[in-house]
């Protein structure tokens, strides 16, 4: 029998606090490479991956809110370690318990429980980035087994994880690759299953967390691969949409860290007599940020109820979509407002406002950088309004399922009609307005149940602003182009 939720997330948050700042110094994790192993024993006594786990098989469940709070109680110490266990639940566990052989789970699970075992997912390759369906590394069959090779790289825990979800093509009698997608799971701890890492990254932020180059040339038994519903494609965008919906869970805390730290040192500095709140600046920027709080709160309120693993997220891009990247967005930001906040304190290297600016930045870059899902969100919901026949954004909107109870309130900045042949940098403008409108209805749902509604009713107003002042820049004429020989007659010191 598990412990109610809340006493074991207290507990584990007691630990946390233990770990990075009673036994240890944080700060010091902050500047040398990995977490000692002795801290990490501590804080994975709690099994806190027990949250995305069967209870037939010793979990606490798989649910949803859960394994957000995890993440939201990690990141609020330490964003590397929230990263670490996102990536083992969203990209590891979860898609075990939904995919894979019924008989190889109980083994899995029960090293997860019992070792303090750790996994990810291999996807990215040097050549190809986020061009995923293009990977080269491929599969063979031979008898009982896949043989699988390639090189991956900049999967988070390389050398560190002891199981790994592999993708790769087929490889066809022609040497053809597929088209469709391959998932395996790698157990390095066998001997035909070891990776060899041939380099480290020297990331700039997250240490916590090894990064580097891959070399795969393993043999992987036959019932170690997943198991799609229907296609590997899908499979790969209902488990990648699945972790776009929890980064709201490594965000909130994070957040939440940020505003209370703005807080505490606006309070207590002291310029010409009054603090800082005192000042109007700094109050708007402290206020920004608890906007930020109360939409990513209104994520991770609306993923609890839709992510679970017994839904199909494969079509839900511009749900996932929008959370991923306006939450990034969001993260970065509140970072930069306490750094800028703190002043000259803001640039020593115990500032967590410092550091989270280099932790955070890696987030709108990673699952897919921002600018390439705003341009999706763009296109979709121009599909969308193609196929409906309705080229007014505020008409379509307003029936839209996604913003539906936001009524007239954004009805000035979307009275316009979408074109077609837009440039990429407007489309991405438009992105983040829809990602906006959409978090906003998010916010409305949540408020429905009672949540504080000064907070909300602030993000919103922020939000609006925030639409505002992106709109103009969608309407705003902009064509300017890379100059190619910009070298000619352009040294200031020759007509000085």
């Amino acid at each position: 029998m598990h412990k109610n939720f809340a006493d074991y997330i207290k507990e584990f948050e007691k630990t946390l606090v233990n770990v990075f700042h009673e036994k240890y110094d944080i700060n010091e994790f902050s500047k040398n490479r990995g977490l000692p192993v002795v801290a990490m024993r501590d804080i994975m006594s709690h099994a806190p991956l027990s949250v995305a786990i069967p209870e037939k098989f010793g979990g606490r469940g798989l649910k949803v809110k859960e394994c957000l709070g995890i993440l939201s109680a990690a990141s609020y110490e330490s964003l590397a370690l929230s990263l670490t266990f996102g990536i083992n639940i969203a990209l590891f566990l979860e898609p075990v318990a939904k995919y894979a052989n019924e008989a190889i789970k109980g083994d899995i699970f029960k090293r997860f429980l019992e070792k303090q075992n750790m996994g990810g997912l291999m996807i990215t390759e040097p050549d190809f980035g986020s061009d995923a369906l293009s990977m080269q590394t491929y599969n063979e069959k031979n008898g009982n087994s896949y043989t699988i090779k390639g090189t991956k790289h900049w999967q988070g825990l390389t050398g560190m994880a002891d199981y790994w979800l592999m993708t790769s093509r087929e490889k066809g009698s022609n040497g053809n690759l597929g088209r469709d997608i391959d998932f395996f799971v790698c157990d390095v701890s066998q001997p035909n299953q070891r990776i060899t890492v041939e380099k480290y990254y020297d990331n700039l932020g997250l240490y916590m967390i090894p990064y580097g180059i891959n070399k795969v040339d393993i043999q992987v038994p036959a019932q170690y691969k997943l198991q799609p519903e229907s296609s590997g494609v899908k499979m790969m965008l209902d488990l990648l949409h699945r972790s776009r919906m929890q980064f709201p869970g490594m965000a909130i805390g994070f957040i939440k860290r940020m505003l209370d730290e703005s807080i505490k040192y606006c309070n207590e500095r002291i310029v010409g007599g009054k603090n800082l709140l005192a000042l109007d600046q700094v109050q708007f920027q402290i206020a920004k940020i608890q906007s930020a709080f109360t939409v990513t709160s209104a994520m991770c309120f609306r993923s609890s109820a839709h992510s679970g693993i017994e839904n199909d997220l494969s079509s839900e891009s511009i749900e996932a979509n929008t959370m991923k990247t306006y939450v990034t967005d969001l993260m970065q930001e509140a970072a930069h407002t306490l750094t800028q906040l703190s002043g000259a304190m803001g640039f020593d290297m115990s500032n967590i406002g410092g550091r989270g600016i280099m932790d955070s930045r890696a987030f709108q870059i990673f699952e897919g950088s921002n600018e390439m899902l705003y341009t999706q969100i763009t296109q979709m919901i121009g599909k969308l309004m193609i196929r409906k026949k309705e080229l007014n954004v505020y008409r379509f909107f307003k029936d839209y399922e996604l913003t539906n109870k936001l009524d007239s309130f954004f009805k000035n900045e979307l009275d316009f009609n979408f074109t077609t042949g837009l440039s990429q940098r407007k489309m991405i403008d438009l992105g983040k307005v829809f990602s906006r409108i959409i978090s906003a209805n998010f916010v409305l749902e949540m408020g429905g149940e009672g949540f504080h509604k000064d907070l909300v009713s602030n993000c919103l107003n922020v939000i609006k602003l925030d639409v505002s002042q992106v709109i103009k820049s969608f309407h705003c004429k902009n064509t300017t182009t890379q100059i190619e020989d910009y070298n000619e007659n352009s040294n200031w010191y020759s007509f000085a």
